[in-house]
């Protein structure tokens, strides 16, 4: 089984002659050879992690370094779980929809922000019926304004090739 890189290098495997040791109450702030720095890893029974390797002398720590992956993990997955993942749905309809295909729409959209997703409308224009632009254009921002008790236009109507675009993201409540 092949052996797991570590993240950071640790004791030994520093291949610096000097670090800059930080962080430690009870040694003073500096500069010192890698073998002292070593031997007061040792002799607190810590490890002496490599934090900044760019740095001349790269910037070294003594501490646990199982505790210290087990907490850089753990606010790994803190951050994660703050995170909002944003799902962007589609509705694409033509230029010359009917009323009640649009109530349809409107009804899927609403759904769609109530559960804070953002919505993509598309008018697609095929063949000739690109000379209908306004006509796109003005069901788009009636589609905004119906719906606008739910969502808010993030971006205006835009045109792209062959469809015309606009972006609803959900209303905070």
């Amino acid at each position: 089984m092949p052996q797991k890189k570590e993240v950071h290098r640790i004791n030994e495997n520093i291949d610096s002659k000097t670090v800059r040791l930080v962080g430690d109450s009870s040694l003073e702030n500096g500069v010192y050879s890698i073998q002292k720095a070593i031997q007061f890893s040792r002799e607190k029974e810590l490890d002496l992690v490599e934090i900044n390797p760019k740095l001349n002398p790269p910037v070294c720590k003594i501490l646990d370094y199982k505790k210290f992956l087990y907490e850089q993990k753990k606010r790994k997955k803190q951050f994660k779980a703050k995170q909002i993942k944003v799902n962007t749905k589609e509705i694409r309809f033509g230029p010359q929809i009917g009323d009640h295909d649009g109530k349809v729409k409107i009804k899927s959209a609403e759904k769609f922000l109530m559960r804070g997703d953002k919505v993509k409308v598309f008018v697609f224009f095929k063949g000739r019926s690109i000379v209908y632009k306004d006509q796109g254009k003005i069901k788009l921002l009636k589609f905004a304004e119906e719906i606008e008790e739910y969502g808010k236009v993030e971006q205006m109507p835009v045109m792209e090739g062959k469809r015309m675009y606009m972006i609803l993201a959900p209303k905070k409540f």
